[in-house]
């Protein structure tokens, strides 16, 4: 064996085939190695990427689909390393890190810079939700919804962070 990590299979398949089942001799071979199964139409999604967000939203609803393939690609790769992702945000940079799942705050912040995780005080989260619901950290700390946690708190994917620290 090559690899020991998880397998995905990504199938493309025509748009008028979405939402239908896939071949059984394709779902058969996925499944006597072991993997995983994603299917997407790459027609449809070359033309999803290059609308603009309010019109992809739309064109989106009128397949079907709940998001464009890069987030489902993504998501099911995380899935099946057991990772997850937390992120930070800048004035001027959102960025996502991969983590383990379940891990605890204090390791987390390595993933950033090691000296975040040696000086580690304490980790500021606002939740996604919170986040989209109050569109800036600004607003969700006014909104009281930006909690101070400790380093044995267990980072949740999608969260968002501020880890504050003294080296």
């Amino acid at each position: 064996m090559v690899s020991q990590r998880p397998l995905l299979t990504v199938v493309n398949i025509a748009e008028d085939r979405l939402g239908q089942p896939l071949p059984a001799g394709v779902v058969r071979d996925a499944a006597a190695v072991g993997s995983e199964l994603l299917a997407l139409s790459a027609e449809l999604e070359r033309e999803i990427v290059q609308l603009e967000s309010a019109a992809q939203a739309e064109f989106l609803r009128a397949y079907g689909l709940a998001e464009p393939l890069s987030q489902r690609f993504a998501r099911a790769c995380l899935s099946l390393l057991d990772q997850i992702c937390f992120f930070t945000i800048g004035p001027d940079e959102v960025r996502a890190w991969p983590v383990e799942r379940d891990i605890r705050a204090q390791r987390a912040a390595r993933a950033i810079h090691t000296d975040l995780e040696k000086g580690f005080i304490r980790a500021e989260v606002i939740t996604f939700a919170d986040f989209i619901a109050h569109r800036s950290e600004a607003a969700c700390r006014a909104a009281g919804r930006q909690r101070i946690e400790g380093k044995d708190y267990v980072v949740k994917d999608g969260d968002i962070i501020t880890v504050r620290f003294n080296v």
